[in-house]
């Protein structure tokens, strides 16, 4: 781009905040991606980055030592991906599709984590969610109730975005 070029574009943004008054355009999908909404999506990033590559890593390694610990951390992993996209999105739809992905976590950190202590032979090497994600320091357990906390405040209804009371 040319520096005339350059400069239109940061004359053009100066212009847009000083007519609407330093209020913040409307580029936020509900308040999802902004404020507390940005740590939330970031940690999600993290934790499917993290869950995914261990899976991957572990599968490609030594999938027989423990094929369903090494499944569930890939089943993790994909739920935070699907959860980390969704979350971060503003398409319709987007907000339904993060509420099942962070409820399904949440469920699956529960079952996991239970059946981990209950059946210890199952999980003969850890999974992102046995022992209610203890390896990852309970992250996969507090991160869901925060996701659904946040995402019911932050409610889509009509398309429109409606923090909750």
């Amino acid at each position: 781009m040319s520096e005339q070029g350059k400069n239109t574009v940061k004359r053009s943004r100066i212009a847009d905040a000083a007519t609407r008054g330093g209020k913040k355009a409307g580029r936020s999908n509900g308040g999802r991606s902004s404020g507390l909404g940005r740590i939330i999506i970031a940690v999600y990033g993290v934790l499917a980055l993290s869950a995914t590559v261990r899976a991957v890593y572990q599968i490609m390694q030594d999938f027989s030592a423990a094929p369903l610990a090494y499944l569930l951390s890939a089943l993790a992993g994909l739920v935070y991906i699907v959860a980390t996209l969704a979350m971060a999105s503003k398409k319709p739809g987007s907000w339904r599709l993060s509420w099942y992905a962070v409820l399904f976590e949440l469920i699956g950190v529960l079952v996991v984590g239970t059946l981990s202590f209950v059946l210890p032979s199952l999980f003969a090497h850890p999974a992102v969610w046995s022992h209610f994600g203890s390896g990852y320091g309970y992250v996969p357990l507090g991160l869901p109730l925060i996701g659904l906390w946040w995402l019911a405040r932050h409610r889509m209804n009509g398309g429109q975005a409606q923090p909750a009371a």
